[in-house]
C-alpha cells in the first residue's frame, strides 16, 4: 500500500534542514526504516545528521558510511546507518544483516536505497532529494507499505500544506 502521492517540499538552506530532521525525529516510530535516495551531494548524509542532532547525538558523530557500510549512533534512539552505494547488489547488502537492525527498536536509515529496494522491508518511508541549487533541496516523502508511515506523510503534509513558502517559514518554527 502506498500514500496516493508523495508529499514534495523545498527546504531553503541547511538550517531548514536541521528543522525539518527535528520534525522527522518527532514522528518517528521505534524500529522505522527510512530509505534515501538521491545523487552524491544531495544531502541524504545531512538529513541524517539533523535527525541525529534531534535525537541528542553530537554534533561532528554522524559521518557519511561509505567505506564502513553501516554507522550506529546512540541519540535517545538508536540510529542505524548504511550505505549501499559501493555495494554490487542486494546480497552484498544483506550480507550486512540489515534485518537485524531493522527489527531494532531504532532508527534505520540506508544510503542509496534505491540500489537495494527488494531488500528494504515492505513498510519503510522513502525520501528522494534532489538539489536545486547551492543550499535548496526538494525532498519528495512517501510512505511505502503501511499505515504507520502514511500518518507520518500526512502529518507533514499538513504542516507543509502551504506551499514552499509556507513549509519554509513552518519548518523555522
Amino acid at each position: 500500500m502506498q500514500s496516493p502521492a508523495p508529499l514534495v517540499i523545498e527546504i531553503a538552506n541547511e538550517s531548514a534542514t536541521l528543522a525539518f530532521g527535528g520534525e522527522l525525529a518527532a514522528l518517528l516510530p521505534p524500529a522505522a526504516v527510512v530509505a534515501l535516495i538521491g545523487p552524491l551531494g544531495a544531502g541524504k548524509t545531512r538529513l541524517v545528521q539533523a535527525v541525529a542532532r534531534a535525537s541528542g547525538v553530537e554534533d561532528g558523530v554522524v559521518a557519511s558510511p561509505t567505506f564502513v557500510l553501516i554507522h550506529e549512533y546512540q541519540g535517545r534512539v538508536p540510529i542505524f546507518h548504511f550505505d549501499a552505494y559501493r555495494l554490487r547488489d542486494e546480497d552484498e547488502f544483506m550480507a550486512l544483516g540489515p534485518e537485524e537492525y531493522f527489527s531494532r527498536n531504532g532508527w534505520s536509515f540506508v544510503e542509496w536505497a534505491d540500489r537495494v529496494e527488494s531488500a528494504l522491508p515492505s513498510e519503510h518511508l522513502a525520501i528522494s532529494i534532489e538539489s536545486l541549487g547551492p543550499n535548496v533541496r526538494r525532498f519528495s516523502i512517501r510512505a511505502t507499505g503501511g499505515e504507520r508511515y502514511e500518518k507520518i506523510v500526512e502529518v507533514l503534509r499538513a504542516r507543509f500544506a502551504k506551499g514552499p513558502a509556507s513549509a519554509q517559514s513552518a519548518i523555522k518554527e
